[in-house]
């Protein structure tokens, strides 16, 4: 992801010509959502990302069968329910650095515990997206 986050990073700050870091962040940030968007999608549909061909496992829907690009869009959206939640108490709240991380890890220990009392063991986004990761055969050269 470094890699495709520095791609990114480069053609925004050629293309809209910004010269400071703090120039245009947000928009940046969106520009990125869309990046990540697109790179997760495209490998879900195709099965698995790098990532996931290195830990053997493989995205599927729930039948089985390979995620269509619109199921691997909900599944990328779904998935930033791992962020939003604690972001928004954070800046309700208006905490400071100590207090986000206090706030993202009580989210991320919630967040287990409901994988881990799932019927399946899925976490919140496979759940709402239909999809399930299974073990993927390891591929021998």
């Amino acid at each position: 992801m470094f890699g495709v986050v520095w791609i990114a990073a480069y053609l925004f700050g050629t293309l809209s010509q910004t010269r400071h870091a703090l120039d245009n962040r947000h928009a940046l940030q969106a520009f990125l959502f869309l990046i990540f968007g697109m790179y997760f999608t495209w490998f879900w549909s195709r099965g698995q990302t790098l990532a996931m061909k290195t830990w053997h496992i493989r995205v599927v829907s729930l039948s089985g069968l390979p995620l269509t690009q619109g199921r691997a869009c909900v599944r990328y959206l779904a998935a930033w329910l791992w962020f939003i939640p604690p972001l928004l108490l954070a800046a309700y709240l208006q905490l400071r650095v100590s207090g986000m991380a206090l706030c993202f890890a009580l989210w991320m220990m919630a967040w287990v515990a409901m994988a881990r009392f799932h019927p399946q063991r899925q976490f919140l986004h496979d759940a709402l997206a239909g999809t399930r990761l299974i073990a993927s055969a390891s591929e021998r050269s």
